[in-house]
């Protein structure tokens, strides 16, 4: 490896024309896909009471009928991640998208628990098969152009969640129905879906060039052949596993902490994820120059200790303000570890990384959907300061276990970390 290499440094400017117009329209494509993920999940959160009052349920039973968009999720990533590697992501996005879109539809017809649970399998399943994909052609584009751009589109999702919020809550202040919502948001991400697909790049993501590395193992055999999750891919999955529970946790419990233990206001209580929300869209926006410069261990290092530090200040401050901040931080801190954790899963294999990924974003969601529940369940034993104290013990381990994202063969986009 040589020393330019070796060196954490931006991409110098005399390098930017190497960037081929198809490759920028690749990028801007892929993050239109990501801000439709984002736009499909808020919108259906936006309008949960409007279908939890249409159905009929109370707490209890919408609890179980959100277990279907976890079920849901879980289950077609694994499907996804074999179909990008047999097909390319190329081929996925599209088909992905469009089911994605179109099973928004159904929660707004639910009128009893079990059809919300099958609905929401369904937006859960559509969700999972587009997040693969358009993750793997995301890491394809990153290699072509040399440098983190990673961040980026997962900040492209958080601004499609921040959207699709926002046209949620305008259309339940219009008393507008669930399902005439959801109708009119499918059909415009179906559009989008289908007019920027000539965008992607052709081929397949396994004809990237394979990586040369020292630490081959026989889980990983050889390209195309049955091999096991590699011990590596799977520690990737743990740290997936703890950010997401941690974000999580913050969606889920940062407005009923702020409401319930510092006596705020609804309106100010919101603030706090609002905040939450806000810095991680930020993180990610600039989180690839970060990347450039320091490298994803240094990057993933000091966000796992930020998120800490800024979830200990919420829980250990008795200001509400202060206790917004400390929610404002850790969402900084959060926002640019799951880009580099689902970089290194693709990177590690590019043969397999349809499945890799796949892998390691299911075991992530299982943080993201089920940690709140187990966050609640421990609240009721103890109390909800003691629980929210676990995501920043989990932060502390991803800023430990950084040091499993530093990147081991030439040719990776990433600048070796210090």
């Amino acid at each position: 490896m040589t020393e330019n290499q070796r060196i954490p440094r931006p991409v110098p400017p005399k390098a930017a024309p190497a960037v081929s117009p198809v490759l920028r329209r690749a990028r801007r494509t892929v993050w239109a896909y990501f801000f439709v993920a984002g736009m499909i999940i808020a919108t259906w959160a936006a309008r949960i009471p409007a279908v939890k009052e249409q159905a009929g349920l109370n707490d209890g039973q919408l609890s179980l009928a959100l277990l279907g968009l976890a079920v849901g999720a879980l289950a077609a990533m694994q499907v996804a991640g074999r179909l990008v590697d047999r097909h390319g992501s190329t081929a996925t996005i599209l088909p992905a998208a469009v089911i994605g879109s179109l099973a928004l539809v159904a929660p707004g017809y639910a009128n009893s628990l079990p059809f919300l649970f099958v609905a929401l399998f369904a937006i859960g399943a559509g969700h999972g098969m587009i997040d693969v994909p358009i993750n793997v052609h995301a890491a394809r584009v990153e290699r072509l152009y040399g440098r983190p751009i990673m961040a980026s589109f997962h900040a492209a999702f958080s601004i499609g969640g921040f959207t699709g919020a926002a046209l949620g809550g305008l259309a339940a202040y219009a008393r507008m129905s669930a399902a005439l919502t959801f109708w009119i948001v499918a059909l415009v991400l179906v559009v989008l879906s289908v007019a920027v697909r000539r965008g992607l790049l052709g081929g397949l993501d396994s004809t990237a060039p394979a990586p040369v590395r020292g630490d081959q193992d026989p889980t990983s055999p050889k390209p195309g052949g049955r091999a096991r999750i590699s011990p590596k891919v799977v520690f990737f999955g743990l740290v997936a596993l703890c950010c997401m529970l941690a974000e999580g946790s913050a969606t889920d419990w940062a407005t009923v902490f702020l409401h319930d233990q510092r006596g705020a206001s609804g309106a100010l209580a919101a603030a706090g994820f609002a905040a939450f929300s806000a810095l991680m869209a930020a993180g990610r926006l600039v989180g690839d120059r970060l990347t450039a410069r320091f490298g994803p261990v240094a990057i993933v290092r000091a966000g796992g200790l930020l998120g800490a530090c800024g979830l200990t200040l919420s829980l250990v401050a008795p200001w509400t303000f202060a206790s917004i901040v400390g929610f404002a931080i850790m969402g900084a801190g959060l926002s640019c570890i799951i880009p580099q954790v689902f970089t290194a899963a693709v990177d590690y294999d590019p043969a397999r990384a349809g499945r890799n990924l796949g892998f390691v974003a299911a075991i992530g969601y299982v943080g993201l959907l089920s940690g709140p529940v187990a966050i609640g369940a421990l609240a009721h034993v103890t109390n909800l300061t003691v629980a929210m104290a676990v995501p920043a013990v989990l932060s502390v381990f991803i800023a430990l276990a950084a040091v499993a994202l530093r990147p081991d063969r030439e040719g990776s986009v990433h600048p070796v970390d210090a």
